[in-house]
């Protein structure tokens, strides 16, 4: 048979606390609250001082889910994997009672074989999921908390390739010209798992795809369409296997063709041209939404960006959701992939307030010696078939000066953020460890990551070059990041001729922008940030970061049209907003306004058909966000009713002051903007009613 994918993103139960027996697949579980993943828990909460400031003063804590879902009796004796994209964090997983293992990092992918604990027909198979997020200051922004990321089981023959075990590499292109190629050298690599109990002969094929018809693959392509920020042309990829005398497909993923160069003296050339990276750094959340993000809304966010110039996305400072990289694939982003913001000692963790001390440790630093390997491997396994990425960053301001690593060669070191660290925490302490460790980490990393992916060159956010590239930080990397030290560009060019740098992470002002036009070498920039998000918060009562030029409601601030002129963008969209009290649209959404008749809105619209025809997502899908645009004059306050199929997921306006709990049904509007969130909860029709005064 065909491999199937099937989504789980209903029937689940979810109960906050400790319940001990649910694992148990026999466990009453008619009491707990119904709920679709993703699912965060942590913004069902209200805010409160009590939480920490780094993460938004909100909640983590224990909490169950159990999945339940019925099997098709036809696939017994099939290969079927569980894959939770994303679970924050200490993941606990149960099938029918049995205990399939633990998982601590939130970001990674889990994958477990379910074939022989599988049950079918109408006998459902209970899935039990315990998370534990109890060390709440345990990040520098807001994580979330809870299975955060979408949920599938993939069910087909024994004999099928590895999850993720299909490489496309682009060798060579031959014969550029305006967006296509005479020819491509390309890989395909495979690799087979045979899960049965008995030895298969089989043979392997692998067709590529365009929107004509098949193309023949002999190792090389004709005629080529090439993947590139104008013209984001992805190809099917199939793979099929013959197996005593069947032929069935068990993978599939869509890949682009093209060429990059990372060039010491000439910068960033994607397919032959030279251009520079005009990035944006974007932590997950989607405010309200909290981690539990939907594509809809990441591809209205991407459309914001492409009008204000921007081409380069950096997943600060973890890996993000597949969605988002689908949507780079398709619409023409190059992609800083990251894996991590602490090795294996803890960086300071605010609690009340940035930069106001004491800090706590917590965090991944914990598991960094027993997982790192595992969680580099499987990001780069994940994402390697992706055009769109072009990068792998194995750290961020690792490097940070005294937070903890220190060296001699300083008695008194500074970072990016230390306006209010007391003099002590400035100074060389031998006591704490010896940044000389990091270039050991660095090393080691970087060959962990081209043993997975040889096609893409590592990079790393270095925040003290001014000692670690003195140390050897930066000696095994292949693309340099510097994080705010434009001063330094020219000084390390010249030190060390070989590599080729970036701006990792820069502020917005014209001198970083100017640094990079005006040097060559230099291959672009990703300025912090793209998007306000939660977490990293100043003080109570603000519970978030302003960086952005994107509000968390997904707004445009006024400095959006000033980077638009600096990065050549089109500028804002402009929205129209029904004004009649009363619209109706597509889809099965009728939404209306009672009261007030001064606000307006619209319902975003976009193609929300996947990719992947595998997860096919349409505006009839369980889980799906529409996205109602709401205007209106400053501090009128909107409540939010959705009747019929659906519920309200959130309401976010944009201010990280409002402390308004994000799960009641009411938001006031600010600065002119409110977004409301309303989900498909069923197949029949919503209804979404604002009232205000």
């Amino acid at each position: 048979m065909d491999t199937k994918t099937i989504l789980m993103n209903d029937n689940c139960k979810f109960r906050y606390g400790e319940y001990e027996e649910a694992w148990y697949k026999g466990y009453d579980d008619s009491s707990w609250e119904n709920v679709l993943i993703p699912h965060d828990f942590s913004v069902e909460a209200p805010f409160s001082q009590d939480y920490s400031s780094g993460t938004g003063y909100l909640r983590g804590g224990i909490a169950w889910y159990r999945i339940r879902v019925n099997i098709p009796e036809e696939y017994s004796g099939k290969r079927i994997l569980l894959i939770f994209d994303g679970i924050y964090k200490n993941s606990m997983v149960w099938v029918n009672s049995y205990y399939m293992g633990k998982r601590p990092g939130g970001y990674s992918e889990i994958c477990y074989d379910i074939s022989d604990m599988a049950s079918f027909g109408d006998d459902a198979t209970i899935i039990s999921v315990k998370v534990t997020h109890t060390d709440i200051a345990d990040s520098r922004w807001f994580t979330g908390s809870g299975i955060t990321r979408k949920v599938s089981l993939k069910i087909g023959e024994k004999v099928a390739p590895s999850l993720h075990g299909v490489f496309f590499k682009t060798d060579s292109i031959d014969g550029i010209s305006k967006g296509t190629c005479k020819s491509a050298l390309c890989t395909i690599t495979n690799e087979i798992e045979n899960a049965d109990d008995v030895a298969h002969t089989v043979s392997v094929t692998n067709r590529l795809i365009d929107k004509k018809g098949t193309i023949n693959l002999n190792g090389e392509i004709k005629d080529v369409y090439l993947w590139s920020v104008e013209s984001p042309y992805l190809y099917r990829l199939e793979t099929w296997i013959s197996n005593d005398g069947g032929e069935y497909l068990t993978d599939v993923s869509y890949i682009g063709v093209r060429k990059t160069r990372f060039d010491p003296d000439m910068g960033f050339s994607l397919n032959g041209e030279s251009m520079k990276l005009k990035g944006v750094c974007v932590h997950h959340d989607g405010g309200c939404l909290g981690a539990a993000m939907k594509k809809e809304v990441w591809r209205r966010r991407l459309e914001l960006l492409k009008d204000v110039g921007c081409n380069a996305i950096r997943c600060s400072h973890n890996p993000h959701m597949p969605e988002l990289y689908e949507l780079c694939d398709e619409m023409g982003f190059l992609m800083m992939d990251e894996a991590f913001d602490e090795w294996e000692n803890a960086k300071n963790k605010w609690s009340t307030g940035h930069n106001v001390y004491p800090p706590k440790h917590q965090g991944y630093y914990e598991d960094f010696p027993k997982w790192h390997k595992d969680d580099l491997e499987g990001m780069i396994l994940r994402d390697r078939n992706h055009p769109s990425v072009i990068l792998y960053s194995i750290g961020n301001e690792i490097d940070y000066p005294n937070d903890p690593y220190c060296h001699p060669m300083f008695f008194e070191m500074t970072g990016n953020n230390d306006n209010n660290k007391p003099a002590k925490e400035r100074q060389f302490d031998g006591a704490k460890p010896n940044m000389e460790r990091i270039a050991i980490i660095a090393a080691r990393l970087v060959k962990i990551a081209r043993n997975v992916d040889d096609t893409r060159p590592v990079t790393l956010a270095a925040a003290y070059p001014e000692l670690s590239a003195d140390i050897g930080f930066i000696d095994s990397i292949d693309v340099v990041g510097y994080n705010y030290k434009e001063h330094l560009y020219e000084r390390d060019h010249k030190r060390f001729p070989q590599k080729t740098f970036l701006g990792s992470e820069n502020s917005h002002s014209d001198e970083a922008w100017k640094a990079v036009m005006d040097n060559d070498y230099i291959c672009g920039q990703f300025i912090w940030t793209g998007i306000d998000y939660l977490g990293e918060a100043a003080g109570w009562p603000i519970h978030g970061s302003g960086a952005g030029v994107i509000t968390t409601a997904g707004f445009p601030k006024p400095e959006y049209e000033e980077r638009a002129r600096m990065w050549q963008g089109k500028g804002c969209r402009a929205y129209k907003y029904g004004t009649d009290g009363s619209s109706e649209y597509d889809g099965g959404i009728i939404c209306n306004i009672t009261g007030n008749k001064d606000i307006s809105f619209v319902v975003w619209k976009q193609d929300t058909d996947s990719i992947n025809s595998d997860i096919c997502t349409s505006d009839k899908e369980i889980g799906y966000l529409y996205q109602i645009l709401v205007r209106g004059k400053t501090g009128t306050e909107v409540k939010v009713r959705v009747e019929g199929d659906g519920i309200c997921a959130g309401i976010d306006n944009g201010d990280l002051s409002d402390n308004t709990p994000f799960g009641k049904n009411s938001r006031k509007i600010y600065d002119g903007n409110l977004v409301v969130y309303a989900k498909r909860t069923g197949n029949g029709p919503v209804t979404v009613t604002l009232e205000c005064d």
